[in-house]
């Protein structure tokens, strides 16, 4: 009888779950463009990414993910071709137009991307030398913004997934944003060097782009049965208080799965914790208004600390 009962409220969860996945989600009163960065690598930025963006195309609204990481794992995750194709790079280098390298994801009406391919390990160097080399980017995005509108069909969100450092590509999605978005790992070290990309971030603001706002900070890989894990969500709450969806996404198998499939968890496993998480994060980014200014706060951590 125990048995059936779990049965029963294990398939009410499905169906509810299922039902959540299709809501409409609150549209924005205009583009808001994502830069999500973190400098440490694996801790989730191009999951986050992805499964975001997934759910906000899936609540109906129009959306865009610019694969700026040479390892090109958003363009996998999404299922798009980047290996032969022209892709971001072409466009930062001038010898292509952005609209003609935007691709659809499969089985999402409303998701798009622009694939990163093994030739933008070459644009650090090659962006050197160029002229506004550092807002080469925002003025592709422009250009595809404005050719959308113009044909009715236009952007609710742009995110643009960075690489793991804070070199020039990394400069010009922060350049290029509205928004950051930081996604921090709930294990050691985790806040590590969060306080260089707040300075980068700074710096961006005050000679670059100064409507860049840090709205948005995910706690990624959290294991709620770890103190650690509980000691950095604490820490960032205490911190980011305003800034932070305390909406922790779980340590999953699914989540780690999805991508050899060529999907987001969003697909692969919509009822999994995971999806759940990326979904309930994505409708708070949907729910809240404009930005808002918020002061960067230095976080500085003695050695030994268990962050």
């Amino acid at each position: 009888m125990t048995e059936m009962t779990d049965s029963r409220e294990t398939s009410q969860k499905t169906v509810i779950g299922v039902r959540r996945l299709k809501e409409a989600m609150a549209k924005p009163s205009r583009l808001r463009i994502f830069s999500v960065s973190n400098q440490k690598g694996g801790v989730g930025k191009t999951t986050t990414t992805v499964n975001i963006a997934a759910a906000l195309a899936m609540g109906g609204l129009r959306t865009l993910v610019i694969d700026l990481d040479p390892q090109g794992n958003a363009s996998t995750a999404l299922g798009v071709e980047h290996q032969l194709n022209e892709g971001i790079y072409e466009v930062l280098m001038g010898s292509t137009t952005i609209d003609s390298v935007v691709q659809k994801v499969a089985g999402f009406p409303h998701l798009e991307c622009i694939s990163s391919n093994t030739a933008l390990a070459q644009a650090e160097i090659n962006l050197v030398s160029m002229v506004a080399r550092e807002l080469r980017l925002k003025e592709a995005i422009a250009e595809l913004v404005t050719a959308r509108e113009s044909s009715g069909v236009g952007y609710d969100y742009i995110f643009i997934d960075c690489p793991p450092s804070l070199g020039l590509l990394t400069i010009n999605a922060l350049a290029a944003a509205q928004e950051l978005l930081i996604p921090i790992q709930c294990e050691y070290y985790a806040l590590e060097g969060l306080t260089q990309l707040l300075e980068t971030y700074s710096i961006v603001r005050k000679r670059l782009n100064a409507e860049l706002k840090l709205s948005t900070i995910v706690l990624t890989m959290f294991d709620g049965r770890t103190r650690l894990a509980n000691d950095v969500a604490e820490s960032v709450r205490s911190h980011f208080p305003n800034e932070l969806i305390d909406i922790p996404i779980p340590r999953a198998v699914r989540i780690s799965e999805a991508p050899s499939y060529g999907q987001t968890v969003m697909t692969y496993d919509p009822v999994s914790p995971g999806a759940i998480a990326y979904m309930q994060i994505a409708k708070e980014i949907s729910e809240r208004g404009k930005p808002f200014d918020s002061n960067v706060v230095s976080i500085n951590y003695k050695k030994g600390e268990s962050a």
